[in-house]
């Protein structure tokens, strides 16, 4: 649902430019391309097309409802039509970027491909005014409500079979015997290196709680490779090259710009693209793609700056209860576990959970 001109007008002043991004989130323009990977293509919402849509918004004062939804239709397609349609054929130096590294097609879980808590916010507010204003009784508005999730849920479950259907099944066998689920960013990580998949799953299955780090911060790696490479990259790092500036070099040879900072609290906290975060991020992904388990204990204790041992013990019991953290959220609780002697860790979930609420504080 799209928001007035005047507020969307609002949210393009730089002071709301998180807001604005926020909001075009919801918007959804997901895509799998010849090689079966998986694309988010919401990231390209960027400045001129949003002036695109606050110029549309702004001159349909007097057209209906249903033909300013067309008009904006249309432009959101052209701008897809610009930026990633033309791409398939002709590869641009920035089409890694638009990887899916982070939403999974379980609904009802972190970081969901369907969520749903920012759908229909003006008719979900009028409905709650309803309520107040006595206008609906509760058991209306509970049966309205009911009907929405059934609604969304049937359809839900019909994009996540289309969306499945056009991936590769030994990728998607390989996630679910690594008990992640179907975890996109997990899934091109596996899909980038057919012939590393086998110990990425590995992985995955010993560390079922760094799936969202693998992916957001493995992924790019992979990609800069192909970027720099047409064929895949099947060579490790040698041990002699520094994998900091092996990864800073595949960058430069992509093409690839400085970002604009931006108020990005997450990846603030999570420190991802610290010369530190990149250096270990590429001698983990040696390790990992070597086979290498010791090796990637140490790489990954040294990125989070916690004993050894810390990783050891998640190597060890997988604590269902921990679950698959963000990057951002995964810093703060390694670092609340290494502070802890071994027999003071949480022992069922509700202790887990007290443990995630202390971290995210």
């Amino acid at each position: 649902m799209l928001p007035i001109a005047t507020r969307l007008s609002l949210l393009a002043n730089p002071i709301f430019g998180q807001l604005t991004r926020a909001w075009g989130y919801n918007l959804r323009f997901v895509g799998i391309d010849q090689e079966r990977r998986v694309f988010d293509f919401r990231t390209l919402l960027a400045d001129d097309l949003l002036r695109q849509l606050i110029e549309l918004l702004g001159q349909s004062q007097a057209a209906t409802e249903m033909q300013i939804q067309a008009r904006t239709t249309d432009v959101l397609f052209a701008s897809l039509a610009r930026d990633m349609l033309t791409v398939l054929d002709k590869r641009r130096s920035d089409w890694g970027k638009h990887l899916d590294t982070v939403h999974r097609l379980e609904s009802g879980q972190r970081d969901s491909l369907f969520q749903r808590e920012t759908r229909y916010p003006d008719f979900l507010q009028g409905l709650h005014r309803a309520l107040r204003d006595e206008l609906i009784d509760l058991h209306f508005y509970g049966r309205v409500l009911r009907s929405i999730d059934r609604r969304e849920a049937a359809v839900e479950l019909r994009l996540a079979a289309f969306v499945e259907s056009c991936l590769e099944p030994v990728a998607l066998a390989k996630l679910g015997k690594a008990s992640v689920g179907q975890h996109l960013g997990c899934y091109n990580w596996l899909h980038l290196s057919p012939r590393h998949a086998a110990n990425r799953a590995h992985i995955l299955r010993e560390l079922p709680n760094f799936a969202g780090y693998f992916a957001e911060s493995l992924v790019p790696l992979d990609t800069l490779s192909s970027l720099a490479d047409p064929h895949e990259n099947e060579d490790l790092f040698g041990l002699e090259v520094n994998p900091l500036d092996e990864v800073l070099n595949l960058a430069r040879s992509a093409g690839s710009a400085p970002a604009i900072p931006t108020l990005d609290l997450a990846k603030l906290v999570s420190r991802n693209d610290t010369l530190h975060s990149l250096r270990w991020a590429a001698s983990l992904r040696q390790a990992v793609d070597a086979g290498q388990d010791r090796a990637v204990i140490e790489a990954l204790a040294h990125r989070f700056a916690v004993p050894d041992n810390v990783l050891r013990r998640l190597w060890r019991d997988k604590p269902f209860g921990l679950g698959a953290l963000p990057t951002w959220q995964l810093v703060q609780v390694l670092r609340h576990l290494a502070a802890l002697k071994e027999r003071a860790w949480p022992s069922n979930e509700p202790a887990w959970a007290a443990l995630l609420e202390l971290a995210a504080e």
